[in-house]
């Protein structure tokens, strides 16, 4: 798995994900996502265009993360899911749980409004 961040505003990260994410490379996404939980009010977008595989070490990973920051204030959204990836979030019951748009653009101006 691949993570890049880039930052679409001044205060939302956008973490694009690429390759698999598996409990060979939780770690890593585990890494990236305590550097952005360092903000005082982290607001992350996850961009899921280029995930092809993610299990439940993956998911696991992604609820820690959600539960500190909405403990902070701030908001942890997905964009750009795939089937897999929706069906994967559905069938767990975590599509309730995680806020999902289209595009990376929608999660941003969801998140201000």
């Amino acid at each position: 798995m691949l993570a890049t961040i880039s930052e679409h505003c001044p205060d939302v990260a956008v973490l694009k994900l690429t390759g698999e994410l598996d409990s060979d490379t939780a770690a890593k996404l585990h890494a990236t996502l305590a550097d952005l939980l360092d903000r005082t009010v982290p607001r992350i977008v996850v961009d899921l265009s280029g995930l092809k595989f993610c299990d439940s070490v993956g998911l696991s990973a992604f609820i820690t993360c959600k539960q500190v920051i909405s403990e902070r204030g701030g908001w942890l959204s997905f964009a750009c899911a795939g089937p897999f990836l929706v069906n994967l979030l559905e069938t767990v019951g975590l599509k309730r749980y995680f806020a999902i748009y289209p595009r990376v653009e929608d999660a941003i101006a969801a998140a201000g409004s």
